[in-house]
């Protein structure tokens, strides 16, 4: 749209003093065609105050709800600052121009010593800044003083007390283990006697009570040979004795040698050392002997029953070269013992196989004469004989595990946990026919009873059973179904069997 000016004709004559402008529209060459309807359609815009650099999809986490949420932006978010400046201006209507105002009014009214107090304090802020500035050790080009350093501070003062120091007596009394002891016993029994009688009216009975135990402990004598020390001193004693009375036999023991086995090409000698023996075990057969690993002169002895039909109860004792007269440690057992090994590592834990299926874990250290494991029908056990046990290394393990076989078929884990000792059986030991034309794929109805059982000293999966159908088979922990090897050559149960220690 645009308007042209009337030329001078027009402005001079009447008829152009009233006339309007001249107005002409121009199209431009590239504005848009639109048609009617286009052009009636009202187009709306909607101004906001928000920020579009802001963004919108912003997500934090949310703990509360363990997951990623978006976070709106807030109401502050938006804002944008275009100036800022601080000043010192007040509303009159405040309290702040309220102060200042009857500050002002009061410094009017001081009079004119005020002024001059005020124009030497302003001569003495001019001088300090000159000084400031020429030094170069001010802060800004006011005079710049710190608050805390105008602040007085109160004198400290210390206040002291005395006292009379509390009364000191001198004591003085030689004491004893069994002073200590016996006053410790006495305690216990006096207060296991008042849980006893507490919540009773009458208690004239246990101060009675606390009268004649403490009487009673105050007779009694101390016993300076009932203790754990002279104990050993006395078996000591006896060592020495029975080395010094068998003096010949424990030479013949080192030394012995007979000049006659160079004349023997096919015989040696044979020559008898000691006789070991127990009062309990006369009428009982030998039936278990195993030495210990680490104690060479140390060796366990089972006793049971060779009859079966006549079985009863059994007994376990460990004797020592070193004295020869009496078993160190004796523990009974109620079936018949006939299998016994020491732990390779640990040589005071001793596994015991009995003639009724269970089993016995005994450690030598303590006094006790009850085995620290034994086997039940609950925890499980064979249920015939256990003809061999052995221990075997735990490796990296904190649990202890030794194999059991048995007549019954069965080839069985122990492990010793902390509260019990529980079986899982690890192998049935199936029958297989000894006919030339068949193989091990065609097993027979039952299992064969197992005899002896060894493991491998490199190989700990692998291991070999004696059965008594005098066959040997190489079996592994990893394939309980089937043999390995099988290897035939007896007739009649094979009862022992040991792995080559070189090869």
């Amino acid at each position: 749209l645009s308007t042209t000016a009337p030329s001078d004709h027009d402005i001079y004559s009447e008829v152009g003093r009233f006339r309007e402008p001249i107005r002409e529209i121009k199209k431009p060459s590239n504005q848009m065609n639109l048609t009617e309807n286009e052009l009636e359609e009202e187009v709306t815009r909607i101004l906001t105050g928000d920020d579009p650099n802001i963004p919108k999809n912003v997500c934090k986490f949310s703990f509360k709800e363990l997951c990623y949420k978006p976070d709106p932006p807030g109401q502050g978010d938006n804002m944008a600052i275009h100036f800022s400046m601080k000043g010192s201006s007040m509303h009159i209507d405040s309290e702040e121009y309220k102060k200042f105002r009857k500050m002002n009014n009061w410094r009017q009214d001081m009079g004119s010593d005020s002024d001059e107090l005020d124009n030497n304090v302003d001569d003495m802020t001019m001088t300090t800044i000159s000084t400031r500035t020429s030094t170069g050790h001010s802060k800004n080009e006011f005079d710049y003083t710190i608050r805390a350093s105008q602040t007085l501070n109160n004198h400290t003062a210390s206040c002291g007390a005395f006292t009379e120091p509390p009364p000191i007596t001198q004591y003085q009394e030689e004491i004893n283990q069994w002073q200590i002891y016996d006053s410790y016993k006495s305690e216990c029994l006096i207060s296991m006697m008042e849980h006893m009688h507490e919540g009773l009216s009458d208690k004239r009975a246990g101060d009675r009570l606390t009268s004649i135990v403490s009487e009673k402990l105050e007779r009694v004598e101390p016993d300076s040979f009932h203790n754990k020390k002279m104990e050993n001193i006395l078996n000591k004693v006896e060592r020495l004795s029975n080395h010094n009375a068998q003096d010949d036999i424990y030479d013949d023991f080192k030394y012995w040698d007979d000049p006659q086995d160079k004349y023997r090409t096919d015989e040696a000698t044979l020559c008898p050392l000691w006789k070991f023996s127990y009062e309990r075990a006369k009428r009982k057969h030998v039936t278990a002997l195993c030495w210990n690993s680490q104690y060479t002169d140390l060796f366990a002895a089972g006793f049971g029953s060779c009859d079966f039909a006549r079985n009863g109860k059994g007994l376990v004792c460990c004797y020592t070269l070193k004295n020869t007269s009496h078993p160190e440690f004796v523990v009974p057992t109620e079936s018949g013992v006939i299998c016994l090994d020491f732990h390779p590592k640990y040589p005071s834990l001793l596994a015991v196989g009995c003639h009724d299926g269970s089993v016995l874990v005994i450690d030598i250290k303590t006094t006790s004469k009850k085995p620290i494991y034994s086997s039940s029908l609950r925890s499980g056990q064979h249920c015939d004989p256990v003809w061999q046990i052995r221990w075997q290394d735990n490796g990296t393990s904190k649990e202890y595990k030794f194999y059991t076989v048995s007549s019954d078929g069965k080839v069985a884990n122990w492990i010793m946990n902390k509260t019990e000792l529980k079986m899982e059986p690890m192998m049935d030991l199936k029958l297989i026919d000894s006919c030339a034309g068949k193989s091990e794929d065609s097993p027979l109805h039952g299992l064969a009873g197992g005899c002896a059982i060894d493991f491998n000293r490199k190989l700990d999966n692998l291991f070999l059973v004696g059965t008594e159908e005098g066959m040997i088979h190489e079996c592994s922990k990893a394939y309980s179904a089937q043999y390995l090897k099988t290897f035939e050559g007896h007739r009649m149960g094979v009862n022992a069997l040991k792995w080559n220690p070189f090869h």
